[in-house]
Order: structure tokens, then sequence, then C-alpha cells
């Protein structure tokens, strides 16, 4: 195998493919290197192969009249080259790309590894003086779909990352101190947290595309210091808090790298508590309540969950008489109640974008808290919506 001094190759190996290309170059056969390097004869080849594949997939294999390099995050579909008659080169080339997925998961691996190892956990701080575990505050976050870009004169509301996380921060900031201080709190994002969750806007599964605000990074970013603030906000008046972190139709992976940061964030923290659970189906148990948490979007009918707690929790299912499920994903408010069971989807704060608007979805915007007792279940319910943090003119 002979290859051409080409230092474009060199952007898509890895450190040591990298040192044994720039030593071939520099010896000229496989065997002079391996010989230089210590290696096998065979490793030379594999790598320098490596090397040229990985290019090739990425658009850049000059030897074969391929000099369009697509992004990071994607590679090569397809390509078709025309050719005339006693001329080399291409008269004209059609590229198609395709998603590199392999490559997209290896660079939210990256992405993850990085925040990881930039998390330095939190220090335990006091909490407030709360003598009694009786009550347990819930604050169920409704889809935020934090990264959507909304035009108020298109879709009826003005919405960016900005105004997203102002418009949370409010919420909390209102409805903590809505609530009594307690003993215990349980913290529900209930998925789509994130608006899409890819390098690209678009949705997982249609890959429809989606009006977006910012990079996929800044969302990230945004969204831990989202997270993080809310986190704190429930902090300061109650005691413990468990948070779960629901993965949605939107954001099924990056929901859970998130869960994972905030648990490497807190782990020196005995105050909270994060569920990292990959499942569809999270639980909490407090007193004689049982609350079931999922997004919505895997099972639509309300009227199914309660078989499904039943069947995931049937010994917390005996010791609760007071059970509950929260879901998202319709941004609307509805309410079933079967044997016993509410189960209940919540409103959101964010406006619809131009393409719900346009297939004429409305709701009401708002964001509740609950108050639940260890033995009689919800005692107390307050809402916040929107319009009671717009500038007043």
């Amino acid at each position: 195998m002979s290859i051409e001094r080409d230092e474009e190759l060199l952007k898509f190996a890895t450190p040591r493919q990298a040192e044994i290309l720039v030593a071939y170059w520099k010896h000229g056969t496989q065997k002079k290197t391996a010989a230089a390097l210590g290696i096998a004869y065979q490793t030379v080849g594999g790598a320098i192969l490596g090397v040229k594949r990985r290019a090739a997939k990425h658009g850049h294999s000059p030897d074969h009249d391929l000099t369009h390099q697509v992004p990071d995050g994607y590679k090569i579909k397809g390509v078709s080259t025309l050719y005339r008659e006693g001329q080399e080169a291409p008269v004209l080339q059609w590229v198609k790309t395709n998603e590199d997925h392999e490559r997209q998961m290896e660079i939210l691996r990256e992405m993850v590894a990085g925040l990881s190892g930039e998390i330095v956990p939190v220090k335990p701080l006091p909490g407030p003086d709360i003598k009694s575990d009786e009550l347990l505050a819930v604050y169920p976050v409704g889809d935020h779909h934090l990264g959507m870009y909304a035009w108020k004169e298109e879709s009826g509301g003005n919405y960016t990352m900005e105004i997203a996380e102002r418009l949370l921060a409010s919420a909390f900031s209102s409805l903590t101190t809505s609530l009594p201080k307690t003993g215990q709190a349980l913290l529900v994002f209930l998925g789509d947290l994130f608006h899409y969750d890819s390098l690209e806007p678009v949705t997982p599964t249609a890959k429809n595309q989606l009006d977006s605000d910012g990079r996929y990074a800044l969302m990230i970013r945004t969204g831990i210091r989202l997270v993080r603030n809310s986190i704190a906000a429930v902090m300061a008046r109650h005691q413990t808090v468990h948070v779960i972190i629901q993965a949605g139709n939107h954001d099924p992976s990056s929901a859970l790298f998130l869960a994972e940061c905030l648990a490497a964030l807190f782990e020196n923290e005995p105050r909270i508590s994060i569920d990292t659970s990959p499942r569809q189906f999270h639980y909490h148990e407090h007193g004689r309540n049982l609350v079931g948490v999922c997004h919505g979007h895997e099972t639509k009918k309300l009227d199914a969950l309660p078989l499904i707690m039943a069947r995931d929790m049937p010994e917390a299912w005996g010791r609760t008489s007071h059970r509950f499920w929260m879901t998202g994903h319709v941004h609307q408010d509805r309410v079933v109640d079967v044997q016993g069971v509410r189960c209940e989807s919540f409103r959101v704060l964010p406006p619809t974008d131009a393409w719900a608007d346009g297939k004429g979805y409305r709701g009401t915007r708002e964001m509740k808290a609950l108050l639940l007792h260890q033995d009689h279940g919800e005692v107390q319910r307050v809402s916040v919506n929107p319009g009671m943090f717009a500038p007043k003119k």
C-alpha cells in the first residue's frame, strides 16, 4: 500500500494514526515505518487504510475526484460524477450526504465527557429548618422546548433561549414562595426540555425541520444552567429535593446525559438525589402517595397508565392509596381518573411555534406546583402564567 503525502488526511486521523501517517511519509514504506516505530507491519497498513476510509466517507479522496468535504456529524451517502470523453477532470459532481449517527454519538459522548470532566461537585449547603416531613412539594415542568424559536407575528408569541431561561426562573421564583416550606420536594422535568437532540435542528425520528434559536452546544450549556438554577430555587425552600429529568420525543439522548451531569455535580450533596434511570417510566413514593412520571409520547392514552404503575411497582402500589401520573407531550391540561388514579398531562410555558400555530394548535400557557400530604394526598395547588412576568407598559 502506498499513499501520497496529503496533509488533509490528518484531519481524519486519531492521534496514533496521525503519528503513523507522518512517520510513513518520512520513511516511505510500511516496512521502514514499522521498524522505526517498533510496531507490526500490518499495523501501519491498517492505520493508513482506516484514515483513507474515514476521509472518503467525509468527502476527501482526491484519487477518486472526491474533494468536497462534508461537515462533522455527516457522511457521504452517494456520489454521482459526470466525465467528458477525453477529459480527466470531472465536469459535474453530485454529492449526497446523510447523518453519520456513529460520529454524532461520538460527538455527544465527547461533550458529556468534557462536561463531566469539568464538573466540580458542589459543596453541601444547609437547608431551611423544617421539623416535619409530612408534606411533599411537587414542581412539574411541562415541555419547555429550550432552543425553539418563535416570532410573535407568526405564531402569537416570542420565544428564544433567553426568554425561555428568564421565563422559567420567574415561574420558580413565584411558585416556590407560594407553597409552604417543606421537608421534601419533587422536581420533575416532564420531557422535551430541549427542542432538538442533535447537531441539526430536526426531530429525532421523523427528521422534521424545526425553527431553532442558537447552536446545539449553546442550548446544552443554557439547559444545564437553567436546571441548576431551578434546583437552587427549590433547595432554598425545601430540605431535600428529588429530581427527575424525563426524556421526551424531542430530546431522548440529551435528557439522559443531562441527568448524568447533574448526578456528578451533586454527588456530595445529601440534600439532592438525581434519578438517572434510562427507563421511560419513573416513580417516587411519599407516605401513602405514589407518583408516576412519563413523557406521554409512547403511551398516549392516559387510562393505560394505572395498570403500568401497578405492574411496575406492585409493592409500592400496595403501600399507597393516593396515586398520580404526571405527563407532558400534548401541551394541554388533561385529567383522567381511572380507579382512583389521577392521570394528568400538564400545560407548558412556551408559546406555539410556527408549525404548531399553522396546524391550529392552541393552548393556555401555564405552570403548576402541587402539595401532597403523606396521608391525605393532594392538599394544595398553585399556578402561574407568562402574563404575570411580562413588563408592565
